[in-house]
């Protein structure tokens, strides 16, 4: 019968050392540049009626409601 609980002292030896600067970095470059419609989520939950309108709709078609293609003259 083994232990199911890995030993603190073992439990990042897994990870290998040369890897993680590496996959760190990567993380840091995704958390910087994110996809449009993350910051179109974002901008929408940031604006309460826009954020109701999510509820019932989607945040796409709420973004497209109140911050879409503008006609200004």
């Amino acid at each position: 019968f083994s232990d199911p609980f890995i030993n603190r002292r073992r439990a990042n030896d897994f990870i290998q050392a040369g890897m993680r600067p590496g996959v760190i970095s990567q993380e840091r470059i995704r958390e910087r540049s994110k996809m449009p419609q993350e910051r179109q989520r974002e901008i929408c939950e940031d604006y309460y009626p826009c954020e109701l309108y999510a509820f019932h709709h989607g945040y796409a078609a709420a973004y497209r409601h109140y911050f879409g293609t503008r006609r200004t003259k």
